[in-house]
């Protein structure tokens, strides 16, 4: 491996359910459950502990249903100012050995240790990091070692918890080949039902797929797809690439003064709409909407909002940004309204404090955001509505 990259992928075990022991250490070793709404039984599971899987405990499960499994399991709220205040520790210690450091998520990251690893054995260096992350955060972690940023993500995935894993491109036809590709890292269910369909059962079908017929089939991602399943990946381990998207705004300088509260619900909504638009194609989520109130006197106003539980549908978005606008709207006539999100996360990690009823219509909304999210990128954005939707033409 000294002769080309060395690529360590960060994934912390059960971050959540972690964060809560090291904090409660008489935690430790027991089954433990973080939920939404903990006194209510329909409240959801978003993560356990290892203790609380070995007894059928899964994410997206009912408390009461975890309860029935794990009779002994103690559920706890989500507390995710703490989570994230421990996610920046860690990636600050981190830092400290290595400037060349990509936050993925809160509980992910990867680590370009090419220069390191020259002095250092990459297996050595890994365990001392791993090491250090327990001893000063009391966190368990699994670091994957690799040529690239998608073999060490699957390699991190092998062992868990604590674990160490090396995956070299020579060994790949008995690493990840015979994997299936539901577990290929940038695999979703809609894909690999798709990739099953032509008969595409594993890692290995993909690699050994003609990659001009692949690329037709699947387009520019099919490309990346058959690249990483032949062990190629180029991308760098970016250190700004958290901040390229911290926030996503939308404002809008209207025709006329408004006066009256019913004819600012209708900007607002719009402002949401697109707000929307743009995290889904980021694929993020957000933790703080800000709300601009620019006056006919030109005076402007900011207040801004942290949520416990991200956003990102426009009614979630617009729900939030009309309750500011009442609290703070002075009365006088608005010449522009505002709305910024921002403190994004990815889509896939970012985790909803969710109660059966709030997850059941997530997961009804799902299959249609992404169709109308299709249809508009085919067609533009007024090509459909739904219900309310904004006129394109007043977009910036």
């Amino acid at each position: 491996m000294n002769q080309s990259r060395v690529i360590f992928h960060i994934d912390m075990n059960s971050f959540y359910a972690s964060v809560e022991m090291a904090r409660h250490p008489e935690l430790r070793g027991k089954p433990l459950a973080i939920a939404g709404k903990v006194e209510d039984r329909r409240g959801i599971v978003v993560t356990s502990s290892y203790e609380a899987r070995a007894h059928g405990v899964k994410t997206t499960m009912q408390v009461w249903e975890a309860r029935r499994k794990c009779p002994q399991l103690i559920v706890k709220t989500p507390d995710f100012d703490l989570y994230r205040k421990v996610s920046r520790q860690l990636f600050d210690l981190l830092r400290t050995y290595t400037e060349k450091v990509e936050k993925v998520s809160v509980d992910e990251g990867y680590m370009d240790v090419t220069a390191l690893a020259s002095r250092h054995h990459p297996v050595k260096l890994a365990q001392e990091i791993q090491q250090q992350v327990f001893h000063h955060l009391q966190l368990p972690s699994s670091i994957g070692i690799a040529p690239n940023k998608f073999m060490a993500k699957m390699a991190s995935d092998m062992k868990k918890p604590m674990g160490i894993t090396i995956l070299r491109k020579r060994e790949m036809n008995q690493t990840l080949w015979p994997l299936p590709v539901d577990e290929m890292h940038g695999v979703g269910q809609k894909t690999a039902e798709k990739l099953k369909k032509i008969g595409l059962q594993t890692i290995g079908d993909i690699a050994h797929y003609p990659k001009p017929a692949f690329i037709e089939q699947f387009g520019k991602y099919g490309e990346k797809l058959h690249d990483r399943a032949n062990g190629i990946d180029e991308r760098e381990v970016d250190p700004q690439s958290e901040h390229e998207f911290k926030s996503i705004s939308q404002s809008i300088t209207l025709p006329k003064d408004l006066t009256e509260e019913e004819e600012v619900q209708p900007v607002l909504r719009r402002l949401a709409a697109r707000l929307e638009r743009k995290l889904k194609e980021k694929k993020s989520m957000s933790y703080q909407l800000s709300l601009s109130i620019r006056y006919n006197n030109w005076r402007n106003v900011t207040r801004v909002q942290s949520v416990q539980q991200p956003l990102q549908t426009e009614e979630e978005i617009y729900q939030r940004a009309i309750a500011i606008f009442y609290q703070h709207w002075n009365g006088q006539p608005i010449r522009l309204l505002g709305i910024t999100v921002q403190s994004l996360e990815p889509m896939n990690k970012a985790t909803k404090q969710l109660d059966l009823f709030t997850y059941e219509k997530d997961a009804q909304k799902e299959p249609l955001y992404d169709t109308l999210y299709s249809l508009e990128k085919k067609f533009g954005p007024s090509a459909i509505h739904l219900g309310w939707k904004e006129d394109p033409r007043d977009q910036k």
